[in-house]
């Protein structure tokens, strides 16, 4: 049966979009989108909430009632419900977590602030149907929940987390590999380090760029493209590694589509520092051009390779990242053997594959909630 899913999307922006319209473009249901830009992520989830409804209510009038709503984490779902109930009735809700907040780390100079992490619980409440991006944000979540939970005085609701539990899945974000086969092969000499991240504290820039620093000290040569989201405020650190690097930048900003494929295939080698990563949608685009990866062995990064060769992909401090990034930097033999296996695994990502799972998801659900299965 083909559902009339209405997708809505409070930060339409980076991955967020590109997961939205992915989804919309290749599923096998019918897929409106609703959105709201992406700016402002924390009064998104405050308030986003009651402009959603609104629009939600325009759409019911103009279009009818949807099928199933699928909303991403960054909304309080539990206030969406109450207030677009007159208009959607009973149609049950789908909730993707694309991140957390329960466990982002604090930006330097920031108080701690629990209330949007609470809101990602009560979302999780709320919702008909649950599903993370990645094994591991499903485990961290169920995880620090009750410490979440108890830091609050009484009634904390711990024995509701086996309710959410039981409604939880894993689909990993969906990502355009389309253009894929049209990747040339390398021949990059010094071979290109490629940082295709956003700027900003969560994903271990210092590190990254210390790193590189420690490798310019050895003499071994490479050079270097610092792409990704960029914000008007952004770590220090980029201006200073600027300078340091020099002449051996061969791109630093943001980049257009058309230039960011061009640096996935240019690219011989991606690095991740990040200190926070619930998917890798970067890594997995750079990865399936034919960039060879260094990664953190924690987080979700484990799941995008392997593991026959995580032990060759994966770190476990900084020190041994700069000793496998010089190591890599020299080794091209190394680096083809580890992207032939690499570049192939992470095609299970492409939208050809996934769309279908999603639309299963919510069909299943459609069929649950109406008394069909």
């Amino acid at each position: 049966m083909r559902l009339r899913v209405l997708l809505v999307e409070p930060y339409f922006g980076g991955s967020h979009r590109q997961w939205a319209e992915g989804y919309r473009d290749r599923s096998g249901h019918d897929v409106s989108l609703l959105t709201l830009p992406a700016r402002w992520w924390k009064w998104r989830m405050r308030g986003g909430a009651v402009t959603l409804a609104e629009m939600i209510d325009d759409h019911v009038a103009s279009r009818g009632r949807p099928d199933v709503v699928l909303v991403s984490d960054m909304v309080d779902l539990a206030a969406l419900r109450a207030f677009s109930a007159s208009s959607v009735g009973q149609v049950p809700f789908a909730l993707y977590f694309h991140e957390t907040q329960l466990t982002y780390p604090d930006v330097p100079g920031s108080q701690p602030d629990l209330s949007y992490a609470f809101t990602n619980w009560t979302s999780s409440l709320a919702a008909d149907a649950v599903a993370f991006n990645s094994e591991y944000h499903r485990r961290v979540f169920f995880a620090e929940l009750p410490r979440l939970l108890r830091h609050f005085p009484d009634h904390t609701h711990e024995h509701r987390i086996p309710e959410v539990d039981q409604k939880a899945t894993v689909l990993p974000v969906g990502v355009d590999l389309s253009w894929v086969d049209r990747v040339p092969p390398r021949r990059s000499q010094p071979p290109v380090v490629l940082w295709n991240h956003r700027w900003e504290y969560d994903k271990g820039p210092e590190a990254f760029f210390d790193a590189l620093e420690a490798v310019v000290a050895r003499g071994v040569p490479f050079r270097v493209a610092v792409c990704g989201e960029r914000f008007r405020r952004f770590p220090v650190e980029f201006d200073r590694a600027r300078t340091v690097l020099g002449d051996r930048v061969v791109w630093w900003g943001f980049a257009p589509r058309a230039d960011y494929l061009r640096l996935l295939r240019r690219a011989d080698l991606v690095v991740s520092t990040a200190r926070q990563e619930f998917f890798g949608v970067a890594v997995v685009e750079a990865v399936a051009a034919g960039a060879c990866p260094l990664l953190p062995d924690r987080l979700s990064y484990p799941e995008l390779v392997p593991a026959d060769v995580r032990d060759d992909c994966l770190y476990p401090d900084d020190d041994a990242l700069v000793d496998r990034l010089a190591e890599l930097l020299v080794a091209s033999d190394a680096r083809t053997q580890i992207t032939a296996r690499t570049a192939p695994f992470v095609r299970r990502f492409d939208w050809s594959h996934l769309a279908v799972a999603y639309d299963t998801w919510l069909s299943d659900l459609f069929s649950r909630h109406s008394g069909r299965a």
